[in-house]
């Protein structure tokens, strides 16, 4: 890519180009690379090259017709003849003028105190130095155009012309080319620098949307493993109690295959609406989300649990329950999901006690208490991921609440948890 034009860090671009070959090398596809030509490139190369041309042999029989004010300025046949040839070396010089500009620029340079057939070629290196270089380097190879125009008219004088107005038209011409470049490039740089944000913004567009999607992810799988923790807490507990006791009553055996049977259910449904979610390539805003579980709930879960024989006392406190933010009530389904479920692999056989208070403005507190357990019941061993916990402080701290868990002095373990309700 020319030196000194911005450029583009390698994201992918969502615009694609019907007609890349009508941009010029530096803006077309694979900026940040060294630049290749372009059909319009070509083009462009293909016409200056034939003007060039054109003007070499124009100079030429210019100066090879006899007069006497030719006479003056190139006074032998064999000055005509090289003027031609150098030229003509400028001219082919075009074809490189894009790959090593400043290069071709300084060694073409003193061509400008003598040379006529050699303007029109320079002048087109320089406007190419111009575009493609900073400008610094531009203002550099000004000044040595406009220290060799000042020789020009001395070297080679027009017939009737003085020298101030030779050398003054030298200095407009060359200022022209480059204000003319200036703006081109000033007009690419704005181009690159559009297409750049534009880039940009794709690529932060892009990393928002799979944040987004890893977030809601992680949130399914957190809500998953409280409802799989809890339904396959219980399938277990009923599975090892009927392991422990095969000679229960047949009443006994058939309330505790259908609690297995509708925990199993329940858990290969809700597997298989995350499962769903999850294969989904599309922003998983776009499906309705599942009902989700309040406060209401809660006096639900204590009876699935009395219900699995657990011992289970509620003792709620809450003021105004109706007026409480769901998103805190769901909060509180879950620690106390979690706790139970964490009573029941740990500590079979304890009584749980699940307190709650508060009231707006105060913030609603939450207490699940068990005791340390003194034994096992054979065949009930549940493995645990480690990670409810884990996933509870996660979800109390966004809510701008506080956890505690761990034994007391009594030997209990305690999960305490206090969230935020707003008094309005």
């Amino acid at each position: 890519m020319p030196d000194g034009l911005p450029t583009i860090a390698p994201v992918t671009s969502a615009v694609v180009l019907d007609h890349p070959g009508l941009l010029p090398g530096a803006l077309g596809p694979g900026v940040g690379r060294r630049s290749r030509r372009t059909t319009r490139d070509w083009l462009v190369d293909s016409f200056v090259f034939l003007a060039s041309l054109a003007w070499v042999v124009l100079a030429s029989f210019d100066a090879a017709v006899p007069s006497p004010a030719l006479a003056e300025r190139l006074p032998h046949d064999w000055m005509v003849v090289a003027d031609a040839y150098l030229g003509l070396a400028c001219t082919a010089a075009l074809w490189l003028r894009r790959r090593w500009p400043v290069g071709v620029a300084v060694v073409t340079l003193p061509l400008g105190l003598f040379s006529m057939a050699s303007v029109a070629p320079l002048l087109i290196i320089f406007f190419t130095v111009v575009v493609n270089r900073r400008t610094a380097v531009a203002l550099a190879v000004t000044a040595g155009g406009l220290f060799t125009n000042l020789f020009f008219a001395l070297l080679r004088p027009e017939p009737g012309s003085p020298y101030w107005v030779s050398t003054l038209w030298g200095v407009v011409i060359t200022l022209l080319v480059l204000a003319w470049g200036m703006f081109v490039r000033a007009r690419r740089q704005l181009v690159l620098s559009l297409r750049e944000r534009a880039e940009r913004a794709e690529a932060e567009q892009q990393l928002r949307v799979a944040q987004a999607r890893q977030l809601e992810r992680t949130r399914i799988a957190r809500e998953m493993h409280d409802v799989l923790a809890h339904r396959i807490s219980l399938l277990s507990l009923h599975a090892g109690a009927l392991e422990f006791r095969p000679d229960a009553p047949a009443q006994e055996v058939a309330r505790a295959a259908g609690v297995i049977r509708g925990s199993a259910h329940a858990a290969l449904q809700d597997l298989r609406e995350v499962i769903g979610v999850l294969r989904a390539e599309t922003s998983l805003s776009d499906d309705p989300e599942r009902p989700q579980p309040t406060l209401d709930d809660l006096p639900a879960l204590i009876a699935e649990s009395q219900a699995a024989g657990i011992r289970v006392d509620l003792r709620q406190q809450v003021s105004a329950p109706d007026r409480l933010p769901v998103a805190v009530g769901r909060s509180v389904y879950r620690i106390v999901q979690e706790g139970l479920t964490n009573a029941r692999k740990h500590a079979y056989g304890a009584a749980v006690t699940v307190g709650l208070s508060g009231a707006p403005g105060d913030g609603l507190r939450v207490e699940i208490r068990n005791r340390r357990p003194v034994g096992e019941l054979p065949g009930t061993g549940i493995p645990g991921s480690g990670t409810g916990l884990v996933g509870i402080a996660e979800r109390v701290s966004l809510a701008g609440g506080r956890l505690e868990h761990g034994c007391d002095e009594r030997g209990d373990f305690r999960l305490a948890a206090w969230l935020p309700w707003p008094a309005t």
